[in-house]
């Protein structure tokens, strides 16, 4: 009788890269964890499913602090991936590993000559129309965002030829156009570009931000409102300007 043996198929083993949101707590982290709070609250749902790095860089935690830190960002359903700047007496089996050499996105080249991507749409897909290849890339969303939809496109610029609706967020890397009124929330600059701008035809909106600084609804001017503006940074001071 003869043996056959069978050699095992090898595990193959890919390196990957992904685009995740980072954090940077600061001191006291009371002030801070309340100051988060009032964002997530004015964008219900901003962080849920989104891979988020913590940056503790420059800060002076014990592990014990740091645990706790992590435990309050889990409630809040804020998953952290990785912590980076991490001392590796902090780190253990029951915290995120350590992680580093992440690239800000100052140093992320816009590809050229890429297909235009789509937009990720929760609870369904708004597909956009391919714009001329230019240095930053961009999308054109020809349908309105509905209340409970959030449009993320991190690579640059997006435009929707509609309105977005209350309950609803434009989330870009680069500038926001809105071809009708904007109810909902625009982050725009996510990725560090802090030159970005939001347009809009008509301003009704709940939240802005640019660069992680945001401008709540009762923040705004009531001059402005239902008009049709741009709004831009100088420095951390938002500015909003009518464009008729």
């Amino acid at each position: 009788m003869t043996a056959v043996l069978t050699k095992p198929r090898p595990i193959r083993l890919k390196g990957r890269s992904y685009l995740a949101l980072t954090l940077t707590p600061e001191l006291p982290l009371e002030d801070w964890l309340v100051r988060l709070d009032e964002l997530a609250a004015l964008s219900a749902g901003f962080f849920l499913r989104r891979p988020v790095v913590l940056d503790i860089e420059g800060i002076e935690l014990d592990r014990s602090q740091l645990r706790d830190l992590v435990g309050e960002l889990c409630a809040r359903n804020v998953r952290i991936m990785g912590i980076e700047g991490a001392r590796t007496s902090l780190l253990g089996a029951d915290l995120p590993p350590a992680i580093s050499g992440g690239r800000s996105t100052s140093d992320i080249e816009a590809p050229v000559a890429e297909p235009i991507k789509e937009a990720v749409v929760s609870e369904s897909i708004i597909r956009s129309d391919p714009l001329p290849i230019k240095t930053t890339p961009s999308i054109i969303v020809t349908q309105p965002v509905r209340s409970g939809q959030s449009l993320f496109f991190p690579e640059g610029d997006v435009t929707v030829i509609g309105s977005v609706a209350s309950g609803a967020e434009v989330v870009a890397g680069g500038s926001i156009h809105i071809y009708g009124t904007l109810r909902g929330r625009a982050l725009a600059g996510t990725m560090g570009n802090a030159s970005a701008r939001i347009f809009c035809s008509k301003l009704e909106a709940e939240l802005l931000a640019i660069d992680g600084f945001y401008k709540t609804a009762e923040d705004m001017e009531p001059e402005l409102r239902g008009k049709a503006v741009q709004i831009w940074l100088e420095g951390e001071t938002f500015k909003v300007g009518s464009l008729a």
